[in-house]
């Protein structure tokens, strides 16, 4: 055997041997990653009284049940949550979009005296923390006379400066030639955004939608805050009224099945849109 053909024979060893390490640790972190989940639904097809019988915690179970998740609907207003947090995330994210399309059409093709600086400013804003504007935020909707109530919940959150900027990195990418095109043709600007920019980044805006209903479906602190009244709970929120109030808790099982009814749409939802969500976020950093 040639000298040749024993390096490639070793090349070809080392590589095999780097991809099954590889594979192996992603593996491993699958595993860990998705033993929560695993651990969650196996709670939730548990009895009350199985479960408690358990001293050493069992990997799997010989006898699951479903009257976990009926509990879930009928000794809690469960029901009601999911209702709440459906009208909260669709009026949200269409208000939402509503306003950082034109935003990051605005900043990415129209020119007008300080645009530059202005989503400068806008962009110096994502350094204030968090806290300080639920601070603000609360204050402005209390003397308002919002909380309690759907105005109350939305409104803070129909805008996002992140997305905005992600949006108009999108709109950047578009040659100048196509707009200039657009209006010897005579196309006004809300014209050529909703027929060439809108369907040509259409990735990004399914991803953003996509994220700002994850976003709304998870938000716990702002409803928390501003509620305090059972009709207006979010199932993130409900969650914990559940726990206090509904089924106890020592019922592990009956908040596993509650958890596992509020995780499957999103869960859902991510599985369907996966492939928009890589693609929109990756033409998100590509400049040119």
């Amino acid at each position: 055997m040639s000298s040749y053909d024993q390096i490639s024979r070793a090349a070809r060893t080392r590589r095999t041997v780097v991809k099954a390490i590889t594979y192996a640790l992603l593996t491993l972190w699958a595993l860990m990653v998705l033993f929560p989940y695993y651990w969650m639904l196996l709670t939730s097809l548990k009895s009350y009284s199985s479960y408690n019988a358990e001293y050493v915690p069992s990997f799997f179970t010989l006898h699951p049940t479903l009257e976990n998740y009926a509990s879930a609907f009928t000794q809690v207003p469960l029901a009601r949550y999911f209702l709440n947090s459906i009208i909260f995330t669709v009026v949200t994210t269409g208000l939402m979009m509503l306003v950082i399309v034109p935003a990051a059409f605005a900043f990415a093709r129209l020119q007008f005296k300080g645009r530059d600086l202005v989503f400068s400013l806008f962009l110096a804003l994502m350094m204030i923390p968090n806290e300080l504007v639920i601070i603000t935020n609360f204050q402005t909707i209390t003397n308002l006379g919002l909380r309690n109530s759907f105005p109350g919940l939305i409104l803070p959150s129909v805008t996002s400066i992140f997305y905005i900027y992600l949006l108009r990195e999108n709109f950047a990418q578009i040659p100048d030639e196509l707009y200039n095109a657009a209006k010897v043709d005579g196309t006004g600007d809300f014209k050529y955004l909703t027929r060439v920019m809108m369907p040509i980044c259409k990735p990004t805006i399914i991803t953003i939608l996509i994220l700002k209903v994850i976003e709304c479906w998870n938000s716990y602190v702002w409803p928390r805050l501003v509620t305090d009244d059972p009709a207006y709970f979010l199932v993130s929120n409900g969650i914990q009224e559940i726990r206090e109030n509904g089924f106890g808790r020592e019922n592990v099982p009956a908040m596993m099945a509650a958890v596992v009814v509020i995780s499957i749409p999103l869960i859902v939802l991510f599985l369907i849109f996966r492939n928009k969500i890589m693609e929109g976020v990756s033409r998100g950093g590509i400049k040119g």
